[in-house]
Parts: structure tokens; sequence; C-alpha cells
């Protein structure tokens, strides 16, 4: 399993309750399940709980987004990912 150190980036002082926070949780958990994933291919429960974690993930960078522009691309920018499509 990969770790990951992005999510050192947080301090521990810092509001877990906020939509950074929030992003950065899932993020991680998205990483660590696309590794065991690449294991294990036939892992449908993961897989599901996988899509739910990346729904809830973009739900919370569209609120961002829509709300919050600045701090929006500073989070894209720390975690290296694209941004997504509006429609």
């Amino acid at each position: 399993m990969v770790k990951n150190s992005f999510i050192s980036v947080m301090t521990e002082g810092e509001n877990s309750g906020s939509v950074e926070f929030q992003v950065l949780h899932f993020t991680s958990k998205i990483r660590r399940l696309t590794s065991h994933l690449e294991l294990h291919k036939r892992d449908f429960l993961s897989q599901r709980g996988l899509r739910r974690i990346l729904g809830k993930r973009q739900r919370l960078l569209t609120y961002l987004s829509k709300k919050k522009k600045v701090r929006y691309k500073k989070l894209i920018d720390q975690l290296n990912t694209r941004e997504s499509k509006t429609r």
C-alpha cells in the first residue's frame, strides 16, 4: 500500500469539518482504494465504495468552485488534480 504524504499538509489544529479537509480526506481514501483495486480487480464492493467517495468529493469540489473560487484553485493545485468540467 502506498503511503500518501499530501495529508500531512493539513495540520491537526485546522477545522476537520471544512470543505478542504473533507476533500483531502476523500482524496486519501480514493488513492488508497485505487491501489487496493489494482491488486484485487474483482473486489466489487470496494469499487462501489470508491464510486460513492468519488461522487461525494465531486459534489464538495463543485460547491467550493461555485462559492469560493480562490480556495478551490488553491486546493486543486495542492492536490495535483484536474479541474472538473462545467456543464
